[in-house]
């Protein structure tokens, strides 16, 4: 359900509203610059939190939630959303984060940085590299350019539809996805120390969490039971310290 809402709202109501604001973008006029500027500020925002959920629910397939009981569209499934979110090959991602899950903080963690690129900045590309290809980036060239063909509008407001409500979100989705999901959770180990690796909970309330990154933060909660589903998560983390607190 979560996943053909995401679609539905990911391929229909937001290409319309992304083309009317793009065109306004490129026709703005004083006085209401501010305005228009706020409202496709919005839309971006909004696109950006529809592309995080795709990679959300491809992330739960990977871990067998999405379809628990039927393991083949499990999978299916994710792979239609990770296709959907960056052209991403779904058994490479599923194995790297699988690797990641086995050794946090390891040598073989993928997701980890290499001891060299632990600065913020340098850790994202580093991160980026790893799941980056050339057929990957081709997809992704080919489908932005599937969609500018479909638009009946001047050239310039294609391109600038395109940069602006497909190219900026998909990035603003990869850093949102880094650091609630990558670097605030495991920003306090050391490269290639495994057994000393921490994995770090956002003391977040449950609105805040949702919008941050679809409960991403609650991450040491998703590393003990990662068969839990991403709406879960909030009551694995209230659990976890019910039961601190009741401890003797």
């Amino acid at each position: 359900m979560s996943l053909l809402l995401l679609l539905q709202a990911d391929l229909s109501g937001v290409v319309q509203t992304g083309l009317t604001a793009a065109q306004q973008l490129a026709h703005w006029q004083m006085p209401s610059t501010w305005f228009k500027a706020a409202r496709v500020g919005a839309e971006i925002l909004l696109r950006t939190f529809l592309q995080t959920g795709l990679f959300i629910v491809a992330h739960d397939a990977m871990h067998g939630s999405l379809i628990p009981a039927q393991p083949r569209w499990n999978h299916r499934l994710g792979r239609v959303a990770l296709l959907l979110y960056a052209c991403l090959p779904y058994g490479d991602c599923h194995r790297k984060h699988l690797q990641h899950h086995r050794c946090p903080g390891g040598s073989s963690d993928p997701d980890f940085h290499n001891g060299v690129n632990a600065h913020p900045t340098g850790w994202y590309l580093h991160f980026m590299r790893g799941y980056l290809s050339p057929p990957q980036i081709c997809g992704l060239a080919a489908a932005w350019i599937c969609m500018a063909a479909l638009m009946a509008s001047t050239t310039a407001t294609i391109a600038l539809n395109i940069a602006v409500f497909w190219v900026v979100p998909l990035v603003l989705s990869s850093m949102q996805l880094f650091l609630f999901g990558t670097y605030l959770p495991h920003r306090h180990g050391q490269a290639g120390d495994e057994a000393a690796h921490k994995v770090e909970s956002l003391p977040l309330p449950a609105l805040i969490s949702l919008l941050s990154c679809y409960h991403f933060g609650f991450h040491w909660e998703h590393h003990q039971h990662p068969e839990a589903a991403w709406f879960e998560l909030p009551s694995v983390h209230h659990r976890r310290w019910r039961g601190a607190t009741t401890a003797p």
